[in-house]
């Protein structure tokens, strides 16, 4: 099941039901919960139910559309099937890519509330609604699901497309909020300071109280709180031992390998819930309290070295001092930029734009850090003379981090030009070895044209990797993976006549291959969603944890089960690309229709683009919370996006819960 909750910036739904005439249930606008479907009228089986899940789920992973339906007995309050649907979609912040189908089983009334700056055209949305209707007039409920998802399939060609987004409104509304944010971190700043504690879901009854649509809520912004913990905490470290040695710090990497370990269990159990098998009630909830567990386990161990941590670190004694080392330490980073930046321009002239999604941005990115860093470190030094040793380390430690990210950043394009290099290299090794196969397969019996086929398919793409790898356009590793895919097809074939050892030497190679490309798949995912953590949520996070834990289970079986290693290595690099796509997503509402509206937009330059860049990094309020160490329950995740909930589609944020995109007033639905 998917894990998400309404944002919790949207006005709180009531559900009421009230008995009517004949058994029905009057109902006004409802709370979507964590699923796709939403049926309170009963019209779905338990297997239809699942069923429509699975089909919804898939919808969503192959064309970035949601749709979500809810089917109900009467429409209420209002009792028009569109001023229902699109109350429902507003309320639970749905944003423009995002549908919702409403079904009144007694009314029979139904209507989809679309956004008008969403990826479907009006016609589009008329034909999705069309498609449904002749299912909901047999009552074929679930048939009118899978026809409306194959209707917006049809009309986004698989792939789906953004829609339009929008931002906040502009003036001296905006001014108010932003003085609120900043009012409530800095009492929360406070808060944290005196208590030093907490538990990561927060306050409030015990999680064996708790409805399970919060359970799951809470779980997942735990999960995100931890991981942003633990990263701040593992950078802290780095920075620790290079300053004092690692027997200073013996204990607290001890802390934090055991938490690390508890995270990764979390992240497995959330991979479970995530995944398209339907889970038991009983067991969602024992999941769901075991990830909270063991991230407040976590929290407090990593809590408990804190102070020690804190004290040897000293910054408001030493601050002259560390305020040197990391001015040092930004001058490096400025001096690397132009570098890193001409690096990415040279791989633009050569790859195609999607092939480096990732790094695309990253100068600008390291731009914003490197300019924070330099605001922090003014502000420090201006503290420093002023006698302030506590804001001046807050200043640095928020320097500290920021310089860090950009290095980050800048390697990251070096990283990914080796890895497209490699995989290059590996795609025409490949198209050697794939050739030779065509020939061995022209030698074999066809009584029934399999064979013929095999080639043909082969050389096929064979033809369209040469043309691609020969291009000013390259995506070396999509191509790489294509010819994988045909190298499985035409080895089914000539493995038979391949000696023993010519066969296992295949094999190794092509497992050594598989690895390579899961490795690079999942650092490529890691550094982006560390350097853009502010805004990534919990699925994004499960699904590059577990393809960490795959990668891992891949390199342990390389010799000795070479086969089930590759079926781990390809997993990994699946479960990777999920994360980026759904990391990018996030980042693209944080930075479209989410936080970067306050700030004007995600390439804003000056100190409103610099503060951007801090959240979105998680870095502005990981540095005023004392590197994000401690869960306090209060903002969580170190960042603006663990203040809602976790951020992105992962977790609290829906797009366009802020108010983004355009309107769902359309003339459409009717009566079956």
């Amino acid at each position: 099941m998917r894990g998400r909750w309404a944002a919790m910036l949207t006005a709180t739904l009531v559900v009421a039901l009230t008995a009517i005439g004949g058994g029905a249930m009057a109902t006004d606008p409802v709370r979507l919960g964590s699923a796709y479907v939403l049926d309170e009228a009963g019209a779905l089986g338990g297997g239809e139910l699942a069923a429509a899940e699975t089909e919804l789920s898939e919808l969503a992973s192959t064309t970035e559309a949601d749709l979500y339906v809810v089917f109900v007995d009467e429409f209420t309050n209002p009792s028009n099937s569109e001023q229902w649907a699109n109350t429902v979609a507003q309320q639970n912040g749905l944003g423009p890519s995002q549908y919702l189908l409403a079904v009144s089983t007694e009314g029979r009334q139904y209507y989809l509330s679309a956004d008008s700056e969403g990826p479907l055209s009006e016609e589009q949305v008329v034909a999705a609604e069309a498609a449904a209707q002749p299912h909901l007039r047999d009552e074929d409920y679930g048939g009118a699901i899978t026809a409306t998802a194959d209707s917006i399939r049809s009309s986004l060609g698989g792939g789906g497309g953004a829609g339009g987004t929008g931002g906040f409104p502009s003036g001296i509304v905006w001014v108010v909020v932003i003085a609120g944010v900043v009012l409530l971190v800095i009492w929360l700043v406070l808060r944290a300071r005196r208590k030093k504690s907490g538990t990561v879901a927060g306050g409030g009854p015990a999680v064996e109280q708790l409805p399970l649509d919060e359970l799951e809520r809470r779980a997942a912004s735990a999960l995100v709180q931890t991981d942003d913990a633990i990263k701040t905490s593992a950078q802290e470290l780095g920075f620790a031992k290079a300053q004092f040695g690692d027997a200073a710090t013996a204990e607290f990497e001890e802390a934090l390998a055991t938490a690390k370990a508890n995270l990764d269990e979390a992240f497995t159990l959330k991979q479970q819930l995530d995944d398209a098998t339907p889970d038991s009630e009983q067991d969602t909830r024992a999941w769901n309290e075991r990830i909270i567990a063991l991230c407040e386990q976590s929290n407090a161990m990593l809590d408990d070295k804190a102070a020690d941590f804190d004290e040897l670190r000293k910054l408001e004694q030493n601050a002259p001092e560390a305020l040197a080392r990391v001015q040092g330490e930004k001058a490096k980073a400025e001096a690397s930029l132009d570098s890193a930046a001409a690096a990415l321009q040279t791989l633009r002239s050569a790859y195609a734009p999607e092939a480096l999604a990732t790094i695309a941005d990253n100068p600008e990115q390291a731009r914003q850090r490197l300019a924070f860093a330099g605001e922090q470190l003014v502000a420090a030094e201006a503290a420093i003379g002023a006698g302030k040793g506590g804001e001046a380390a807050v200043g640095i430690r928020a320097a500290e981090e920021a310089v860090g990210q950009a290095e980050l950043l800048e390697d990251a394009i070096g990283k990914l030009a080796s890895d497209l290099a490699a995989g290059e290299r590996n795609a025409v090794e490949l198209i050697a070895e794939l050739e030779q196969d065509v020939v061995t397969a022209g030698t074999l019996p066809d009584p029934d044209g399999r064979v013929a086929a095999t080639i043909a398919a082969t050389t096929q793409q064979i033809d369209a990797a040469k043309a691609n790898l020969a291009s000013s356009a390259k995506r070396p590793l999509v191509t790489l993976k294509s010819l994988e895919s045909a190298n499985e097809q035409i080895d089914a074939l000539v493995k038979g006549i391949r000696d023993a050892e010519a066969q296992a030497q295949r094999a190794r190679q092509m497992v050594g291959q598989l690895i390579m490309q899961a490795q690079a798949q999942v650092s490529t995912a890691e550094d982006y969603i560390t350097a853009r953590r502010g805004a990534v949520g919990a699925q994004a996070r499960t699904r590059l944890a577990e393809a960490g834990a795959s990668l891992v289970r891949a390199q342990q079986l390389q010799t000795s089960d070479p086969e089930q290693a590759m079926q781990h290595a390809q997993r990994a690099d699946q479960l990777a690309g999920q994360a980026i796509q759904l990391a990018q997503s996030d980042v693209g509402s944080f930075e479209g229709g989410g936080m970067g509206g306050m700030f004007g937009g995600g390439q804003q330059q000056g100190g409103g683009g610099n503060v951007l860049g801090a959240v979105l990094g998680g870095i502005l309020i990981n540095s005023m919370m004392g590197g994000g160490r401690s869960s306090g329950g209060s903002l969580g995740g170190g960042s603006l996006g663990g203040m809602f909930g976790g951020g992105g589609s992962g977790g609290g944020i829906r797009p366009g819960s802020f108010g983004g995109g355009g309107t769902r007033a359309r003339r459409g639905g009717g009566r079956f």
